[in-house]
């Protein structure tokens, strides 16, 4: 039996024959505008009418959802597709010629609606539906932590860290799922410190530009981690780079040298480390040299020698044990810009600290309450080189190396603004206790020296 349809008439969807695996072929079609003419439907549809296919077809379950969904068109441009689940709209990208139109990736264990229409020159449109599930995650993939933390202000020099609450198998699906983005165009790269944490920092010698917003996008839901894992959820993350701060230190001139947006601001007299304890070939009262960046501010910090193996009531051998004002750490070997009382005739003069930059008490508060986390602070002068896995040290790993840490061994351009949160996003707002900490770091730092 034939049926014939006018204008404005409803349409239905009929699927094709066997042989589409995983899609659905539909065909409805509406005459156009004006005359009386109708079309046909059932098992002889309208050849004239655009042709669609939507993958995973009508009824299919256990879907993949790193496959997303696929509508195509035929004999016309795709006019309309919207995917939703539980009535939220899920993202997609059109092809530049409007016959492709692929979504993001999907959430295991959901069901999902698909509605596409395509249009043809000769005004002839066809619509086509499709409803299915994804299979459940045998495990997780999370976020246990990102720094900076949410709304936080910070130095030219703040790498971005991504913590993950198991191992990643899959990382090049994880990483292709993080995009940074800031107001002014850098560039940097990824790097994977361990099987569980991934981190960006800028080229070498070319720190984030001064006075910007940065956004961190991790679009993990729906991204295969490995076998049977899957992320559920999006992570958006914003911060700020403050005014560039540089700070030069020279252990042989005993000066420091601070610099706000280019121009010197301040400089006084430093004691460095003095020298003289090896341990493991070591000589760790020597301050380290090379590209340091603030990682903690502590208004009283306590600094033992137990770091050393010294007992600190063994004062003969060095022991001490002691409270210091305006510590602010700069790596994770116990070395701090700190306030020194106690050393104020050493300081421009002489090197006699266990490791830190001991400062003149009015300067070191000043650069305590001045300074951001993420300040770059150049030390020179020593025969200790900084190694760049000591606290944030990151740039003391040459960039052609670092960008081979990172799953697809190149670098990215951040330029292009904040970017939107997506869907199955969370966004952590400003002075949220959740995900996420301005002093986190890579690794455990050492008890502090003095």
């Amino acid at each position: 039996m034939r049926r014939k349809f006018t204008a404005g008439g409803s349409l239905r969807s009929v699927r094709a024959a066997a042989g589409l695996t995983g899609a659905l072929l539909l065909f409805t079609a509406a005459c156009s505008g004006g005359g009386g003419g109708g079309i046909t439907v059932g098992g002889n549809p309208d050849v004239s009418a655009p042709q669609l296919t939507i993958s995973p077809g009508d009824g299919a379950g256990k879907v993949k959802p790193e496959d997303g969904v696929v509508v195509k068109a035929a004999g016309g441009t795709l006019d309309s597709v919207t995917v939703t689940a539980k009535g939220k709209s899920i993202a997609g990208t059109m092809s530049a010629d409007r016959l492709t139109w692929k979504s993001r990736s999907l959430l295991p264990g959901s069901a999902y609606e698909v509605a596409a229409t395509a249009k043809n020159p000769k005004g002839k449109t066809s619509t086509a539906s499709s409803r299915f599930r994804t299979l459940k995650a045998a495990n997780i993939l999370a976020i246990s932590d990102i720094s900076p933390g949410p709304g936080a202000k910070v130095g030219i020099g703040m790498p971005i860290t991504i913590t993950f609450d198991r191992p990643v198998g899959d990382r090049k699906a994880v990483e292709g799922a993080l995009t940074v983005r800031s107001t002014k165009p850098a560039v940097g790269a990824w790097n994977w410190v361990s099987g569980q944490q991934v981190i960006f920092r800028t080229k070498s010698n070319s720190y984030w530009a001064p006075n910007q917003k940065v956004t961190v996008a991790a679009r993990l839901a729906g991204v295969k981690a490995g076998k049977g894992t899957y992320g559920m959820t999006d992570v958006t993350r914003r911060f700020s780079i403050g005014d560039s701060h540089i700070i030069t230190v020279s252990t042989k001139t005993h000066r420091l040298v601070v610099k706000k947006n280019g121009k010197v601001i301040k400089t006084w007299g430093i004691s460095a480390g003095k020298g003289g304890m090896i341990r493991n070939g070591v000589d760790v009262y020597q301050t380290t040299s090379g590209v340091h960046l603030t990682m903690a501010k502590i208004r009283v910090e306590r600094m033992t020698s137990q770091w050393m193996g010294v007992d600190p009531k063994d004062k003969a051998h060095g022991g001490y044990d002691e409270k210091i004002p305006f510590a602010v750490r700069i790596s994770n070997s116990g070395e701090y810009i700190h306030s020194m009382a106690a050393t104020v005739w050493a300081q421009g003069h002489q090197n006699v600290s266990h490791g830190c930059l001991n400062s003149p008490p009015a300067s070191a508060e000043w650069f305590f309450n001045w300074a951001y986390l993420g300040d770059v602070v150049i030390v020179t002068g020593s025969s200790r080189k900084l190694g760049w896995d000591n606290g944030w040290s990151y740039y003391q790993m040459p960039w052609k190396d670092w960008v081979k840490g990172s799953a697809f061994d190149r670098a990215v351009e951040t330029g292009g603004g904040s970017s939107v949160p997506p869907s199955h996003s969370v966004t952590t707002p400003a002075g949220s206790p959740g995900v996420g900490s301005p002093t986190t770091s890579a690794n455990t730092p050492a008890p502090a020296a003095s």
